[in-house]
């Protein structure tokens, strides 16, 4: 059943000690990535971005003792798809059109994050305890008559659990870059072909001679002022397309006191006028990119806060990876190559999930076909 105990104690600011559901979320998902940390979610929660209003209500799930749970998952009930990005809006349509309802339906995922990573935590080392939370997130769907379950962006620890499962398996592209180990950015270019090598020049090229500059700032250096221009930024990408957003200023706030070093923020400025932003989170091997914004129309200097400068950071601070966000088959040709990304969902209604089986294998093969065609645009010179 789900753990209230943790799910409500996950939100209890300042008490990190021994002992605290915090202290015992953290040792199921220790250098597992910040976005399943306890710090990301509580943000979370504290700030209002997920909640019962919002529809993103806690329904984390665990396996063993509330003292020492060996596996546990944040689960949440979704009164909607919103901020999920394994998108199933064809599904719920198709479920409506045969008049069955797809909300509630519980989802395991990070909220507004389509970073792949663990989602069963413990399953690295507790598959047995790993399948009674498969087997607790089924009987929940169940037991309250939901459409479906879903877990998003799960990394191959849970994939095992969850094929085993018999649960339906959606797979998906993303475009991640790859350090091998170079000296700096000119090291970099120089492992790319002609073109995309002289493309990547241009384009940091012009944004200098507009007379951009570029500084980085951590959780520990950010100033309340440029957590406003973070703020700032990110609202208005989501104005830029008539949608609204998803998080608050509280939320970074919280997230650069807690996550220090490893909130990152670009700050991009022209005339000394700090005009846009890039938000990063580290670990101690990858980059994630996460929101950007900017208070003037601009192009190539979204591509060089976004892309180039992570690059770069990754180069000068020895990590291996950088995983800028979903979807943009356009990072190809800037040195970012497609990796695979998993979801996996478990659906009641017999009639739906045979549909969305043969869906599945036909979106299955079209994937494999587009993947066949992005090795074209493959930018190194091999």
């Amino acid at each position: 059943m789900p753990n209230a105990t943790l799910t409500s104690s996950i939100t209890e600011a300042g008490t990190e000690g021994p002992g605290h559901s915090a202290t015992r979320w953290n040792g199921l998902c220790k250098d597992r990535g910040p976005f399943v940390d306890w710090r990301f979610l509580a943000s979370l929660i504290e700030t209002g971005c997920v909640g019962s209003e919002n529809g993103w209500i806690p329904h984390f799930v665990t396996a063993g003792p509330v003292s020492q749970p060996r596996c546990a998952a944040p689960a949440w009930q979704k009164n909607h798809s919103h901020g999920e990005f394994v998108f199933d809006w064809s599904w719920a349509h198709a479920a409506r059109t045969a008049g069955v309802h797809w909300y509630p339906k519980l989802l395991v995922a990070v909220p507004f994050t389509p970073v792949t990573g663990p989602r069963l935590l413990g399953a690295h080392h507790h598959a047995e305890a790993a399948r009674q939370v498969v087997t607790q997130l089924e009987a929940e769907v169940e037991a309250r008559q939901w459409s479906s379950a879903a877990v998003n962006f799960c990394d191959t620890d849970d994939a095992g659990v969850l094929r085993q499962a018999g649960w339906l398996e959606r797979g998906g592209w993303q475009y991640h870059w790859h350090n091998p180990g170079y000296r700096d950015f000119d090291d970099f270019l120089s492992a790319l072909r002609h073109k995309p090598r002289k493309n990547i020049r241009a384009e940091r090229r012009r944004v200098r001679a507009d007379g951009w500059r570029f500084r980085w700032r951590d959780g520990n250096t950010l100033t309340a002022a440029e957590l406003d221009l973070v703020d700032t930024c990110y609202q208005s990408t989501f104005a830029l397309y008539g949608n609204l957003p998803s998080l608050n200023r509280a939320f970074f706030a919280s997230c650069a006191r807690r996550f220090g070093p490893d909130f990152l923020a670009c700050i991009a400025e022209r005339d000394q006028q700090p005009l846009a932003a890039a938000v990063f989170w580290r670990d101690r091997q990858r980059l994630y990119g996460r929101y950007w914004g900017s208070l003037v129309e601009t192009r190539d200097v979204h591509f060089e806060t976004c892309y180039y400068q992570g690059i770069d950071y990754c180069i000068r601070h020895g990590l291996h990876w950088f995983e800028p966000g979903a979807q943009g088959e356009h990072k190809i040709r800037r040195g970012f190559l497609p990796q695979p990304t998993r979801s996996f969902h478990y659906i009641r209604h017999a009639g739906l999930r045979a549909a969305i089986r043969r869906w599945l294998n036909e979106e299955s093969a079209a994937l494999d076909s587009w993947r066949r065609q992005l090795d074209r645009l493959d930018p190194y010179a091999r």
